[in-house]
């Protein structure tokens, strides 16, 4: 009987051991990193202007004055469009900031940076849209005399500004690069 007992009180004993209540703890939500590699720079040179951009990307004529530097692992693509100043500056300019606010109904926030390289004479402004909208960011630049380029990243996907903001941080450091690097031909 002396032996039972002991069983039995060492199973009770095991058993309160092995019902302690841990408190549950949620586990945060996992999160894919993305981490694209810095590329080295690669010159583009048109009749009219040259920068410097990503060798990562892939650049190539889009027509007359235009050009697609292509970011195939990201599916997205940066978009120029090249323009002669011809009087028409202000226009230009209303222009760009216009489809640039254009997302404003889809967008969190647009967020304005201003340039301004008097040596190079570069001016301009890249805009920064934060939310689901199509564009992630645009730009223009002008010497206010002649040229005026303009430039927006798109994705090759529906807007999804949580999935694709590592991306568009990317494309817009790569923009920044573009325009400081920027140089104008002058004929």
């Amino acid at each position: 009987m002396k032996s039972k007992s002991l069983v039995g009180f060492f199973m009770v004993f095991l058993f309160i051991l092995s019902c302690k209540d841990e408190p549950v703890i949620p586990k945060p939500k996992a999160k894919m990193r993305l981490e694209y590699p810095q590329g080295k720079l690669a010159d583009l040179e048109t009749e009219n202007f040259s920068f410097k951009y990503n060798q990562l990307a892939e650049a190539e004529p889009n027509g007359d004055q235009a050009y697609t530097i292509s970011y195939p692992e990201m599916k997205g693509a940066i978009f120029l469009n090249y323009k002669k100043v011809d009087g028409n500056l202000s226009q230009l300019i209303h222009d760009s900031k216009r489809l640039s606010y254009e997302h404003a109904a889809k967008a969190d926030n647009i967020v304005e940076q201003p340039y301004v390289n008097p040596n190079e004479k570069v001016y301009g402004a890249l805009f920064e849209v934060q939310g689901n909208a199509a564009s992630q960011s645009q730009f223009f630049v002008t010497d206010s005399t002649e040229h005026f380029l303009t430039g927006s990243v798109y994705f090759y996907s529906r807007p999804n500004y949580d999935s694709i903001l590592p991306a568009a941080s990317y494309l817009q450091n790569d923009i920044r690069s573009i325009i400081e690097t920027l140089r104008w031909k002058n004929k």
